[in-house]
């Protein structure tokens, strides 16, 4: 099973660099260590398990998935119903279909609607496409720190990811 595990956000942005944290951790907890590539021409391959740190939602994301058997797209989300740093896992399935975070743009489509015409070209993409998302406080504010919340919670969501890539 091909899988690929996708911190996203953007590293200067604060919590909003969340996903990049916790995909570098996943990548450095694989059998042998490696680093998560800075785009598609650079993928890292663990066994079966490939990482990456984007910052890119709907088409450009979706075609990134595109032959894979599994997706684990890792992002800061704002809810304003979690506690700040609580890791969610979901299916995104569950993920309302509108602008969320990272998984959709003004300027393009949702994940959602990205996959379903991808499928509708033929595109060989994941049947199984799961979010770990950390409630995040401040996406907005450039700093390449992040909250002492979202920073508590990075191991948590680590794990979360092993947990589903055994």
């Amino acid at each position: 099973m091909q899988t690929l595990i996708v911190g996203l956000g953007n590293p200067i942005l604060g919590d909003d660099g969340a996903g990049w944290h916790v995909a570098e951790r996943v990548a450095a907890c694989l059998p042998i260590p490696t680093s998560p590539s800075w785009g598609s021409d650079q993928l890292q391959e663990q066994s079966s398990i490939q990482v990456e740190c984007l910052g890119l939602g709907g088409l450009s994301l979706m075609e990134h998935l595109i032959g894979y058997d599994r997706a684990i797209l890792v992002d800061s989300i704002l809810t304003g119903s979690l506690p700040i740093g609580t890791v969610t896992s979901f299916p995104l399935d569950e993920l309302p279909d509108l602008a969320a975070g990272h998984l959709s743009s003004t300027h393009d489509t949702t994940l959602q609607n990205a996959l379903r015409v991808g499928r509708a070209m033929g595109a060989r993409l994941p049947d199984k496409i799961t979010v770990v998302a950390i409630e995040a406080q401040s996406i907005y504010d450039f700093s390449e720190d992040l909250t002492p919340p979202v920073a508590q919670s990075i191991p948590i969501a680590v794990q979360m990811v092993m947990e589903l890539i055994k």
